[in-house]
């Protein structure tokens, strides 16, 4: 059946579609646990030194969007890719896993500069004296 490849990759879409529509339904009618689940994070996170919150940023940076695990980001990347019903391709994943952590960095470098700089002036001198 040459019909079963479209199939699929729509059947893929849609129910990432339907699961994204639920999470978000959930996540705007399900307010009061959100804000109570929030306001115990940040109470956890407000209770950590200063320097203890800079490791933890640089470890789960160099973890998670470190450009030394190309074929970490490969894996990761071809299974968002399958997941979606896309068929494999290597020219496509290879351009994703060359740009995708460097934007991600980016964005993550800008929130320090403005998000951090603002609550935590010593939490940003401690992150850039410890990534040096």
């Amino acid at each position: 059946m040459y019909n079963q490849d479209p199939i699929h990759t729509i059947l893929h879409f849609s129910t990432n579609i339907i699961w994204f529509v639920i999470l978000s339904g959930y996540s705007i009618l399900g307010n009061e646990e959100l804000l109570i689940l929030n306001s115990w994070i940040q109470q956890f996170l407000y209770n950590l030194s200063d320097t203890i919150k800079a490791f933890s940023i640089l470890l789960l940076t160099d973890l998670c969007i470190g450009f030394h695990s190309p074929h970490g980001w490969e894996i990761m990347i071809g299974s968002v890719y399958k997941d979606f019903g896309f068929a494999h391709n290597d020219q496509i994943i290879s351009g994703l896993v060359s740009t995708f952590p460097v934007i991600l960095d980016t964005i993550f470098k800008y929130w320090i500069f403005r998000y951090l700089n603002r609550v935590s002036p010593s939490l940003v001198v401690i992150y850039h004296s410890m990534n040096e």
